[in-house]
């Protein structure tokens, strides 16, 4: 698999996976004051197979959590699915019960 490089982009309100220094795929959203809704994700066909859209989405998801202020609701159906086959990312969704775990 071919390194993808994630970022955050807020101005574009995205996260985006970059290969080679290309724009390869971003999963974008909406913030409210208790919420990041992922709207849309998409990966550039060139790039599809090589775990674009699984890089961009665990990266977003990791700052969700590490923010700690919102929960998320995916609205895009892979950002839906990818938390279904990831359940260590569940207790983010929004309606979740709260998670007792600790570091």
């Amino acid at each position: 698999m071919t390194d993808v490089v994630t970022s955050h982009n807020p101005a574009a309100h995205r996260y985006e996976g970059h290969i080679d220094a290309e724009l390869a795929g971003f999963a974008e959203y909406q913030l409210t004051d208790a919420l990041v809704v992922f709207t849309h994700t998409e990966v550039d066909d060139r790039f599809e197979g090589r775990g674009v859209g699984s890089a961009v989405v665990r990266a977003a998801l990791d700052d969700v959590r590490a923010d700690g202020s919102r929960q998320v609701l995916p609205l895009c159906p892979f950002v839906k699915s990818w938390i279904a086959k990831h359940p260590d990312y569940a207790d983010l969704v929004y309606g979740a019960p709260p998670t007792t775990a600790r570091d």
